[in-house]
């Protein structure tokens, strides 16, 4: 009796020390990434911003920050994401097997760059603040993966041991030593990122959704959503001198893109870590254009500017908008291959729509393919926000970085309109310059409000749907050059 009285204690100690409310004593600031997610959810639902990605986002927030839940594992393998061998069953192990000679070959530094041929993450340093019995520095905590067939150690940053099981430096538990670790949902899910699928496919959808029109009636209105673009790169110089590496910068710079996919996309190749950050601050921003833009347009601009009233566009032929994909496909291919992948899904999808033989799948990547690969984009880019990738004082610099891509991205519009209003003898009203960032039909129906509140009655929308679609395809060129210069 005595000794089942002991097994039940044992039992009941253990359960409680691995419960939820035990993780979240050990790692109190899961609890502020959990607040966080809640506020997120509120912005989504009672403010409405962006409520059809900012809702799933959230949750995955949520969900991946409920310790213990074992969803997604981010801290486990180099580049802060899911690894292909977790999915055959990863293993942690105490490294007091591994020669001498291994640890020495163990060369690392804080962007996990490859040197002396072996591929690691993270500094090897000791545990601080942590007080135990059975603790083991760093040095000791080793995972393993799979680098073109060859296997190499990757170090865990502030990992220690206690008690047979690999806890972070903050006390969340990472995995039982020695046991596989099996994938969570939301690593499977997760793979639609890391592979770069769910943007290409939203493109589909948003292809199908976009009338060309307005571009191919007015091709100068191109020139607008390029310059648009300034916001990509004044960011990626802001970022630079703040310390982020290259990639890192790329991926900050896109936000002024204002186009969420392709934030994602690129972020998921250049610098995944920094993927929760990045979407957060891109879609919050996206949301808040109506607040962002109009002080920086009327800044930039004369009310008489604003009164202009411009020409209708001319009618554009069915023949027209068919050739209009095909075309763009090919020269972005021919000229700047690395964007082929994001473009062409966006090509493909407005030919579905345009062509008019298709009916069925144009209205299915609208609607029940865009909604589904939503949802999933969704939770794992919000289970990417966890604490320790999430409260740190670079999420604070992405999200200022942010505002400045914004912002530098509708000025560059507005001037460069401005110039071809001088050009033109007055006929372009600069207010659609700010439609060249690509929130697509936000950024437009904002100039059209902006307009009649200068001129009632001005029609400034479908001039404005111009560079508004101009910039979609604007951002993603531009995405394409970054992964040129700083991809893998």
């Amino acid at each position: 009796m005595e000794t089942a009285n002991v097994d039940i204690l044992k039992t009941l100690g253990s359960l409680a020390g691995e419960s939820g409310i035990a993780m979240f004593i050990r790692n109190p600031l899961a609890l502020v990434m959990v607040f966080i997610a809640c506020v997120l959810i509120y912005l989504a639902i009672g403010r409405k911003f962006e409520p059809l990605l900012l809702l799933p986002i959230a949750f995955g927030m949520l969900l991946t920050n409920l310790l213990g839940s074992e969803v997604f594992h981010e801290e486990l393998f180099a580049g802060g994401h899911a690894n292909w061998k977790l999915f055959g069953g990863a293993v942690l192990i105490d490294a007091g097997d591994l020669t001498e000679t291994l640890k020495a070959t163990l060369i690392v530094n804080a962007s996990g760059a490859v040197m002396n041929g072996v591929n690691v993450f993270g500094q090897i340093t000791k545990a601080t603040g942590v007080t135990g019995t059975g603790l083991k520095p760093i040095a000791d905590v080793i995972a393993y993966m799979q680098t073109n067939g060859t296997e190499t150690a990757i170090i865990l940053q502030d990992a220690f041991i206690n008690s047979g099981k690999v806890y972070a430096a903050n006390g969340e538990l990472i995995a039982n030593a020695g046991q596989a670790i099996s994938a969570g949902l939301l690593d499977y899910l997760y793979l639609g990122v890391k592979l770069g699928i769910y943007p290409c496919l939203i493109f589909i959808g948003v292809g199908a959704g976009t009338d060309f029109g307005p571009l191919i009636a007015n091709p100068k209105t191109l020139l607008l959503g390029a310059a648009a673009q300034l916001g990509i790169f004044m960011t990626f110089m802001g970022a630079k001198l703040l310390g982020f590496a290259n990639a890192e910068a790329g991926a900050i710079g896109i936000i002024g893109g204002a186009d969420g996919p392709t934030a994602i996309w690129l972020t998921g190749k250049l610098a995944p870590h920094l993927l929760g950050p990045i979407a957060v601050a891109a879609y919050s921003y996206m949301a808040l254009v109506p607040v962002i833009q109009p002080p920086i347009m009327r800044a930039l601009t004369t009310k008489k500017e604003r009164e202009i009233v411009m020409e209708q566009l001319r009618p554009v032929s069915k023949k027209e908008k068919i050739l209009f994909p095909i075309v763009v496909t090919i020269l972005v291919s021919l000229l700047l291959p690395s964007a082929t992948a994001l473009v062409g899904c966006l090509m493909l999808g407005n030919l579905m729509r345009e062509c008019g033989v298709v009916e069925r799948l144009s209205k299915t990547v609208q609607n029940e393919l865009m909604n589904i690969v939503t949802i999933f984009l969704g939770i794992t880019v919000g289970a990417t926000a966890t604490a320790s990738t999430f409260l740190r004082l670079q999420t604070i610099e992405i999200i200022v970085l942010g505002v400045v891509a914004f912002g530098c991205g509708t000025a560059g519009g507005i001037l460069l309109a401005k110039l071809m209003n001088k050009l033109s003898g007055g006929r372009i009203n600069p207010l659609i310059g700010s439609a060249g960032v690509s929130a697509v039909p936000m950024a437009a129906r904002v100039s059209q409000v902006e307009g009649q509140k200068a001129r009632p009655g001005n029609f400034l929308l479908m001039h404005a749907m111009g560079p508004n679609v101009a910039g979609v395809i604007g951002s993603a060129i531009a995405a394409g050059v970054l992964l040129s210069m700083f991809g893998g």
